[in-house]
């Protein structure tokens, strides 16, 4: 499937089942792009942040791809994230990634490495160059150590170098000022990353969401992004208030034994395991898995919004 000229709607971040044994669970995996697609997604990223990507070896990558790429079979656009920490191994992974038939590719700046504004810039341009696809900035600095300038963001959409956005940085004044500058460019897409700020990111004008809660349902975030297309914000509120609600699942874990990715990505997976949808809900290693009572506080939340 060709990418829109302008990518709008719910594009959820596709978790990424694991086996017991952690590999990936192709078959669940399968049933979960069948639940967003039929929960009125209008497009799937696969392998960013809640696909927990930084923990899956390239050959699970690969698998990846060519099992969502392979059964959506151009129903949806697929983006994928092509993530890692410097410029010719993020090309490495977008030729992978283009081979397998995805339609877009989500990139971070580089980390580890300490860059200059000016080499994060040269960066994006040359993934640009080099594959010759649709590329979208992945703003995320709570696990890349730089927010990305609005200006920079702007600059490069302007000479055609990106494609869109996906701003999980939290910084609402940059996210409104990318926004605004959109309004003047062809085919630029401003998605928010926040599950909990849609209704207000769509009102100051972003094209959609990336929701990783989107994933336990899809069909929220897509009757929320509706009510609001429609103008109607005030059933775009209620809906944004019960997936609030939902969203607090994320905090099963106890902070005292484990991070907060082992957390959310583990309610995640929880709730897609007790709304079967998912055979297993193990989680990447080193994370540590939820405990019994910890998943039961996770199906508390499911059966209030009335998702069990």
């Amino acid at each position: 499937m060709t990418l829109p000229s302008r990518l709008t709607g719910v594009v959820p971040p596709v978790c990424t089942p694991l086996t017991p044994d952690y590999e990936v669970d192709t078959a669940s995996l399968i049933r979960l792009v069948d639940h967003l697609v039929e929960g009125g997604s209008d497009g799937l990223f696969i392998l960013g942040s809640t696909s927990e990507v930084a923990y899956l070896p390239d050959r699970q990558r690969r698998t990846v791809i060519d099992t969502v790429v392979g059964h959506v079979a151009g129903q949806l656009p697929v983006l994928a994230g092509v993530i890692d920490m410097t410029t010719l191994r993020v090309v490495e992974h977008a030729r992978t990634a283009l081979a397998g038939g995805v339609d877009a590719l989500v990139v971070t700046a580089p980390f580890y490495t300490r860059t200059h504004p000016a080499e994060v810039a040269r960066h994006f341009r040359e993934v640009a160059a080099r594959t010759g696809a649709p590329v979208f900035a992945y703003d995320q600095p709570v696990s890349v150590p730089l927010k990305l300038p609005s200006s920079l963001i702007t600059e490069l959409a302007g000479e055609g170098v990106l494609a869109g956005l996906k701003d999980s940085s939290g910084d609402e004044g940059s996210f409104r000022a990318v926004v605004l500058a959109a309004r003047e460019l062809s085919g630029f897409s401003v998605l928010t990353g926040s599950e909990l700020t849609v209704d207000s990111a769509l009102a100051m004008g972003a094209d959609g969401v990336v929701p990783g809660l989107g994933n336990v349902d899809p069909a929220g975030y897509v009757r929320l992004y509706r009510a609001a297309r429609a103008g109607d914000w005030e059933e775009a509120r209620e809906e944004q208030e019960r997936l609030l609600a939902l969203f607090r699942m994320i905090h099963a874990g106890d902070p005292g034994r484990m991070g907060m990715s082992s957390s959310a990505l583990g309610a995640f997976k929880a709730a897609l395991h007790l709304r079967g949808i998912i055979d297993c809900p193990v989680t990447a290693v080193p994370q540590i898995p939820l405990s019994g009572s910890e998943v039961e506080y996770v199906g508390k939340h499911l059966a209030a919004a009335g998702l069990l």
